[in-house]
């Protein structure tokens, strides 16, 4: 019978019993995450379950990246509580200064392999596809259950197989492919489903752009977003990792719930209206909207990529006197990286504050919220209202090109009009 990726990524790790969509299991995993948003209240469950120590240390990561640096007391003490009860397990601290924003410092660090399965502690652990790996964000109770059992239990999910054809216009980036399917599905057309991305134009993208398209797929409803490991996986793989992996993929014939073409002859630079990540338009659409702030940073797109694109558009300009800009490098490395490429002075040149690696903003917690009133055009994955600050503020979801366009031009504009 002919099955799809993610039913062999489920199957491998029930011994290969044979799954079905809609059957629901109790699901080994391969990684745990939690952050310090997360774990402290899966510690709570756990105490409460009577349980004392999590099932194996070597397979628990955590990472100080949400309220990272600390803003307050309170948050001080969320970070101090779980470096102290990572040391107790012994398991791996990504601690402030020594790793990043979890998703991308898990991808660099080499726990994430093609074919293996990921319970984290945040929604966008769904990043993890952009390796061809099963990575799905979890409640407490579930980040609970696999700290002390190391399974969770996940309904076997249909697959929307997602077709990229043809070649990506100049400015166009992996943010646009994601939002191109947003566009379609919508926030809720994926719900119970993954996403499979497939086709010429899925294989021309490296992992960093990878990370970008499968970051937002939970935006969709969907419970991750997988590309099939190729020869891009497993160069970027190489030195990074000794875990094992074979590729795998969908097998011809396997059943599709739905199916997606996207031609990226015809796409231009997108962006997504508040407030919904779905609510997709083309940049031109937007052109002209007065910008108080720009974010260029978050789980995936703070990358090398991103700041490269950034930096393009920032060099020898200003940024406009009525906009602020911030950039976030996503981890240590990239920071380091940034800085030998000369990227930060360009970023500092031109009037924007770079930041250490942090969710702060993202998720409207420190580093740049937002006032009442204020417009934020973002690389970020989610514009609800209220997310980077003031209910009464607007957050814009766009490609680094776009923002850092938008902060010299001090309003929205179509990057290739710069």
């Amino acid at each position: 019978m002919a099955t799809t990726l993610v039913e062999k990524i489920i199957s491998s790790h029930l011994n290969g019993k044979s799954v079905e969509p809609g059957e629901i299991v109790m699901l080994p995993v391969d990684v745990v995450l939690g952050n310090d948003a997360s774990t402290n209240g899966a510690i709570t469950v756990l105490k409460n379950m009577g349980v004392d120590n999590v099932f194996d240390p070597a397979k628990v990561v955590t990472v100080a990246d949400h309220f990272a640096p600390a803003k307050d007391e309170q948050s001080a003490m969320l970070l101090r509580t779980m470096e102290i009860w990572a040391k107790l397990q012994g398991v791996k601290f990504y601690a402030q200064g020594r790793g990043g924003i979890e998703h991308t410092v898990l991808i660099e660090e080499g726990w994430v392999v093609p074919g293996t399965v990921i319970g984290g502690g945040d929604s966008h652990t769904c990043t993890y596809g952009a390796l061809g790996a099963f990575g799905t964000g979890l409640g407490l109770t579930d980040i609970a259950c696999c700290l002390a059992l190391g399974a969770f239990w996940q309904v076997v999910p249909e697959t929307i197989l997602v077709t990229f054809t043809g070649n990506r216009q100049r400015f166009v980036t992996g943010k646009d492919l994601i939002l191109a399917v947003l566009e379609q599905t919508g926030v809720s057309g994926a719900t119970g489903c993954v996403l499979e991305f497939s086709g010429s134009g899925a294989q021309a993208l490296s992992i960093d752009e990878r990370m970008a398209v499968s970051n937002m797929a939970v935006e969709t409803g969907a419970e991750t977003g997988f590309f099939v490991a190729d020869e891009v996986t497993r160069e970027y793989l190489q030195n990074r990792t000794e875990k094992p992996w074979q590729p795998e993929q969908s097998d011809e014939g396997a059943h599709f719930v739905r199916q997606i073409h996207i031609d990226l002859d015809a796409l231009d630079p997108l962006i997504a209206l508040p407030s919904l990540p779905g609510n997709v338009a083309q940049v031109r659409e937007a052109k002209g909207r007065k910008v108080d702030q720009v974010y260029i940073g978050n789980c995936a797109n703070g990358t090398m990529t991103d700041l490269r694109q950034a930096a393009e558009m920032l060099r020898g300009k200003k940024v406009h006197e009525g906009t602020r800009a911030i950039i976030v490098p996503a981890s240590q490395k990239v920071y380091k990286q940034a800085l030998a490429e000369g990227l930060l002075d360009v970023f500092i040149d031109a009037g924007a504050m770079v930041s250490t690696p942090t969710c702060g903003a993202c998720f409207g917690g420190h580093n740049g919220v937002l006032a009442a009133g204020e417009r934020a055009i973002t690389t970020t994955n989610r514009n609800f209202r209220g997310r980077m600050g003031s209910p009464e503020s607007e957050v814009y979801i766009a490609n680094a090109f776009t923002a850092a366009a938008s902060a010299v031009a001090g309003e929205i504009v179509d990057p290739r009009e710069l």
